[in-house]
C-alpha cells in the first residue's frame, strides 16, 4: 500500500509588484483555503502604504494571517516566522482549510521549507574584527577570503554584499564549518506537507519594471511621506530598525531629515524596489523548485487556480 498523501498547502512566490495577492484572492474565492502572509514588512502594524498592504476592507474579506502583528520598534525573525506559520498551517489542515502562504520575502519561504540551521548568535567583537577588515581591504577582498572558506556561500553572494558576508564570515570564524554545511544540515527539518510551490516570474523585466514604478507613485500620491513622519512621531524608531529599512521608508526617512534630495526620492525608490526584484528573482530561481508561471499573464488568476485545481484533485 502506498502511504497516506501529506496534508496539501500552497505557496505562491514572486518578486514585488508580479500579482501575488491577488491570485491568492482569487483562489480564496475558488477553494477551501486560508491565506497567510510571507511578508517582513506587512508584519509591522501601521505601515500600511508603503508596504502594499491589502487596505481593511479586503482584508477583512480575505483575511490574512501574519499581518500586523508587531510593532514596528519590534524585530521579527525568520525563526519566529517558521514557528509562527506553522502553527497556523495546523489549525488550517484541522478545520479542514488548505494553507496558502503567499509573499515575497524568500528567506521566509525558505525558513519554512528547509528548516533553520543551529547557526551560532552574533559575536559583536568579532563582527567588529570583520568590519576592520573590510574598512582596510575592502569587500570584494572579503568576498574572496569566503570563497576560499565557504566556496558555496561566496558564490550566491555579491561581492558588495556587506551585511551576508560579515555573517558568513563570522560564522566561518566561530564555528570553524562552512555555512553552507551548516545550512544543508537544516533541509532535514522539511515539515510534513505536501507542497504546490508557486514562482511568478515575469517574462519581461521592463514591464515588471514599470509595474514598479506606476506602484511607486502610487504609494507618494496615497500619503507615504506622511506615513513615515506619523511613523517616527508615535513609535521610537530609527533607521537601524528592520523596519525602517524596508524599501520606500528609509528612502522617504532620508528625504525628510534632508539627507537625500527630496527631488531625488522617487528615483532612488523606484530603484531601490528594482533591485529588491532582482534579488527576490535571484532567489526564487536558484533555491526553489518551484513551477513558474507568467506573472505577466493577463489571465493569471485563471492559471493559477487551474493549476491549483489539478494540485487538489490529485
Amino acid at each position: 500500500m502506498s502511504p497516506p498523501r501529506l496534508p496539501p498547502a500552497i505557496l505562491i512566490m514572486g518578486p514585488t509588484a508580479s500579482g501575488k495577492t491577488a491570485a491568492a484572492m482569487a483562489l480564496a474565492d475558488r477553494f477551501p483555503v486560508e491565506l497567510i502572509s510571507v511578508d517582513s514588512a506587512q508584519v509591522f502594524r501601521d505601515m500600511d502604504v508603503g508596504t502594499a498592504k491589502p487596505d481593511r476592507a479586503t482584508l477583512a474579506r480575505y483575511p490574512h494571517r501574519l499581518i500586523d502583528i508587531i510593532s514596528p520598534e519590534e524585530s521579527y525573525s525568520a525563526a519566529r516566522f517558521r514557528a509562527d506559520a506553522l502553527a497556523a498551517m495546523d489549525e488550517m489542515t484541522k478545520a479542514g482549510k488548505v494553507p496558502v502562504l503567499v509573499g515575497g520575502t524568500m528567506l521566509y519561504f525558505r525558513a519554512l521549507l528547509h528548516g533553520l540551521a543551529d547557526l551560532p548568535q552574533a559575536d559583536a567583537a568579532l563582527r567588529a574584527e570583520i568590519d576592520a577588515e573590510a574598512a582596510a581591504e575592502g569587500w570584494p577582498a572579503m568576498h574572496a577570503k569566503l570563497a576560499e572558506l565557504d566556496p558555496v556561500t561566496a558564490a550566491r553572494l555579491h561581492s558588495t554584499d556587506s551585511q551576508r558576508l560579515q555573517r558568513a564570515l563570522e560564522i566561518c570564524r566561530l564555528t570553524g564549518r562552512p555555512m553552507s554545511e551548516l545550512l544543508a544540515e537544516s533541509e532535514k527539518q522539511k515539515p510534513a506537507y505536501d507542497f504546490l510551490s508557486i514562482a511568478l516570474l515575469p517574462s519581461d523585466r521592463a514591464v515588471l519594471h514599470d509595474r514598479i514604478a506606476r506602484r511607486f507613485d502610487e504609494m507618494l500620491l496615497a500619503g507615504l511621506d506622511d506615513e513615515v513622519r506619523l511613523l517616527r512621531q508615535k513609535y521610537q524608531l530609527s533607521l537601524n530598525l528592520p523596519s525602517m529599512r524596508c524599501v520606500g521608508y528609509r528612502q522617504t526617512w532620508e528625504a525628510q531629515d534632508g539627507t537625500l534630495p527630496r527631488k531625488e526620492l522617487r528615483d532612488r525608490g523606484i530603484f531601490a524596489t528594482r533591485q529588491l526584484a532582482k534579488r527576490q528573482i535571484t532567489w526564487l530561481t536558484n533555491s526553489f523548485a518551484a513551477e513558474s508561471i507568467d506573472c505577466l499573464d493577463p489571465a493569471l488568476a485563471d492559471t493559477v487556480s487551474s493549476r491549483v485545481a489539478a494540485f487538489l484533485s490529485s
